[in-house]
């Protein structure tokens, strides 16, 4: 398809740049539609960030009910944020997505998932951890805490009292898990970390960040993971 010809007009080592340059576009033609400050969204975002990928961002009004059209949800059928497009591939649920796009392209960016079967287990437990164990509880704080003051709503504080506790002992498993490894899935930084970047980053500007300071492994971790140049190229969507 794409077969490099020579011209008296154009130097041929430039000539093979831009049509790798083309090779690449055709092949990264990624659409995102969501919203910048969607939890779910800044983890694609951040995903496709660590793997330095090109993609078009189609901006999602949630206010207005845009997520609920008739055109969205033939994307989406449950009409949430986000949903990405791959060529011919269109996904939701952001987890699946991070790990598709983990998989597809591996060999770009930061590696995302490990080779080894056996530390692609370890690591896709902590994957569980992250939603099934820790997501429950840190998304629930991050509304009533952040989310919902935004909004101009009011903070239950009995439901703030009772997902603190269970968050709380979910941290004293990670406290325990990272004495033993830098980061959750192992040695490097994997998407069993990644998952936990935008609710965290949420969470610091609440009172909840105490958890996570009295955990020194823990904090440690947080403060790891949140300085990476990918998150704080996510971070900086949100200032705008």
């Amino acid at each position: 398809m794409f077969q490099e010809v020579a011209s008296p007009y154009t130097d041929h080592a430039e000539l093979n740049i831009n049509l790798e340059r083309l090779k690449e576009l055709v092949v990264m033609a990624i659409k995102v539609h969501g919203l910048p400050f969607s939890i779910a969204t800044q983890r694609v975002l951040v995903t496709l960030a660590e793997k330095e990928l090109d993609y078009e961002f189609v901006y999602i009004d949630l206010a207005t009910g845009q997520q609920k059209t008739e055109d969205f949800v033939k994307l989406h059928p449950f009409g949430q944020v986000p949903v990405l497009e791959d060529g011919d591939l269109t996904l939701f649920e952001s987890r699946a997505i991070s790990q598709y796009i983990a998989h597809r392209y591996a060999d770009k960016g930061t590696p995302l998932i490990a080779p080894d079967p056996k530390k692609m287990a370890i690591l896709s437990v902590w994957t569980e951890v992250e939603s099934q164990r820790f997501d429950p509880q840190a998304y629930k704080l991050a509304y009533e805490l952040v989310i919902k003051p935004i909004l101009g709503r009011t903070t239950d504080e009995a439901i703030v009292t009772q997902h603190e506790g269970k968050l709380a002992e979910v941290l004293d498993v990670y406290e325990a898990r990272l004495t033993q490894s830098k980061y959750l899935g192992g040695d490097s930084f994997t998407l069993a970390d990644l998952h936990h970047l935008p609710v965290i980053n949420y969470l610091m500007s609440s009172k909840i960040k105490a958890l996570f300071d009295a955990r020194p492994h823990v904090s440690a971790w947080c403060a790891d993971i949140l300085t990476r140049p990918a998150w704080q190229k996510v971070a900086a969507l949100m200032k705008h």
